[in-house]
């Protein structure tokens, strides 16, 4: 994608682990950044509090997270934060919004945290200006957050399923650049290499020097059978899981 002049972008969920990283890329090329989130006082769920915030801003960024991974809190907290930044983008006259979503989510409605981001895509389709959808696979960070949700004493139970795991730096970049680029598409972006989420977590376990025994337990369905793998048609970009893992967790234990 071109460079582009300076733009105002407004970023909802701006301390979140991409978030953060749009905001620090989008300023380094030069763009300015209304950062929305509660860390700076701003409650998306509360439309009063997105204000005039949106105010000759160019492009709205939403990699905004549900609190709740529970399905129906999940929804709730989408369609809600989805309708009161396309509203508010809708009035200011924002010309643009970028969602990040997941790949192949809409084949994975037997999930019920996907059933919740699909219900973000149609909501922001449904409410916010010039939207185009990022839907990316799972971070390199995601073996690690999965171990801790899992994690129960020496334990973790990890889901049997494919993935084809992504920097987050990538997701960053990519948004900027579908928020500065007037004529940007949908976009589908993967990882070079396919994994096994059971595997990358005793990998990383084992580079972390930790004592925590992987318990495979089955995941969905479709997920099982390959729905969040890239398509085809799928950009895949940077480099592998395991070239990251070791420069982020080796050391003189390791």
């Amino acid at each position: 994608m071109p460079p582009s002049p300076g733009r105002r972008l407004a970023v909802a969920g701006a301390t979140g682990l991409i978030g953060a990283q749009v905001v620090t890329l989008a300023e380094a090329a030069g763009h300015e950044v209304v950062p929305l989130s509660r860390t700076y006082g701003v409650d998306l769920t509360d439309p009063a509090a997105i204000g005039d915030r949106l105010a000759g801003v160019d492009a709205v960024i939403d990699v905004t997270r549900s609190p709740s991974m529970a399905r129906d809190d999940a929804i709730g907290f989408f369609t809600t934060v989805a309708t009161n930044l396309g509203r508010a983008a809708q009035a200011a006259g924002v010309a643009r919004t970028v969602l990040l979503s997941i790949v192949g989510v809409d084949r994975s409605q037997d999930f019920d945290w996907y059933v919740a981001t699909l219900a973000h895509e149609r909501a922001t389709r449904a409410q916010a200006p010039g939207v185009r959808v990022l839907r990316a696979t799972q971070f390199f960070e995601f073996p690690g957050q999965v171990l801790e949700r899992s994690r129960r004493g020496g334990r973790a139970a990890i889901m049997d399923m494919p993935t084809q795991p992504i920097a987050s730096e990538e997701v960053a970049r990519m948004l900027v650049a579908m928020a500065t680029d007037d004529n940007a598409d949908d976009v589908d972006i993967a990882g070079p290499r396919p994994e096994r989420l059971p595997e990358l977590v005793r990998r990383l376990v084992a580079l972390r020097g930790e004592d925590v025994v992987v318990d495979v337990v089955p995941a969905a369905t479709s997920i099982a059978s390959g729905s969040v793998l890239p398509g085809p048609d799928a950009l895949l970009l940077g480099e592998d899981w395991d070239t990251w893992a070791r420069r982020r967790f080796a050391g003189p234990d390791c």
